[in-house]
């Protein structure tokens, strides 16, 4: 995934401040696997205790939730945690439609620019088969070309079926939570 989930303006973090806004912990536990929502359950009572102390304390337990909320949500992905990002940092043009999609319950905007990229996507690979198709024989550098662009091609479309058809997990296939 592109950067998100681990930074301060992901879906991770909006939902731990939202929590610590509430006074609900709920609002976040839904982002990390069953297991580890004791862990989480404690951090957050143990933020919204040091929360109290002053606006300097306050930043830094809320960071240290944050961190720990994404942690956990990293390792629920079976993905390591390496830190908190900041905001701001580009997630490439399918998640904020994927948002935008969410938010307003349309899907079809993201539906049509998906499809549109791995249309263009897979007839340029295609493409590139078809004009190495009809090599000499005699020249083995062209056939290898040849042979590259057809496996190129083909276990593109493999995986790209395969991941549509849900046999790929978010982040490295790993752990109990798969996006």
């Amino acid at each position: 995934m592109p950067p998100h989930c681990d930074t301060r303006d992901g879906p991770v973090v909006r939902a731990a401040e939202k929590a610590l806004e509430k006074g609900n912990v709920n609002y976040v536990l839904i982002w990390v696997p069953k297991e580890s929502e004791r862990e989480l359950a404690d951090a957050f009572e143990r933020t919204m205790k040091v929360r109290k102390l002053g606006e300097g304390a306050k930043d830094l337990a809320d960071d240290w939730f944050f961190e720990t909320a994404i942690r956990l949500h990293r390792a629920g992905e079976g993905a390591p945690y390496t830190g908190l990002k900041p905001a701001g940092l580009d997630e490439g043009p399918v998640v904020p439609r994927a948002e935008k999609a969410i938010e307003t319950g349309d899907a079809g905007e993201v539906i049509r620019f998906v499809l549109d990229v791995a249309r263009e996507d897979l007839q340029r690979r295609f493409h590139a088969v078809i004009e190495k198709k009809h090599y000499d024989p005699d020249d083995v550098v062209a056939g290898r070309a040849y042979v590259q662009a057809f496996i190129d091609f083909v276990v593109y479309t493999h995986h790209l079926y395969r991941y549509v058809k849900g046999g790929e997990k978010h982040e490295g296939g790993g752990g109990g939570h798969s996006h």
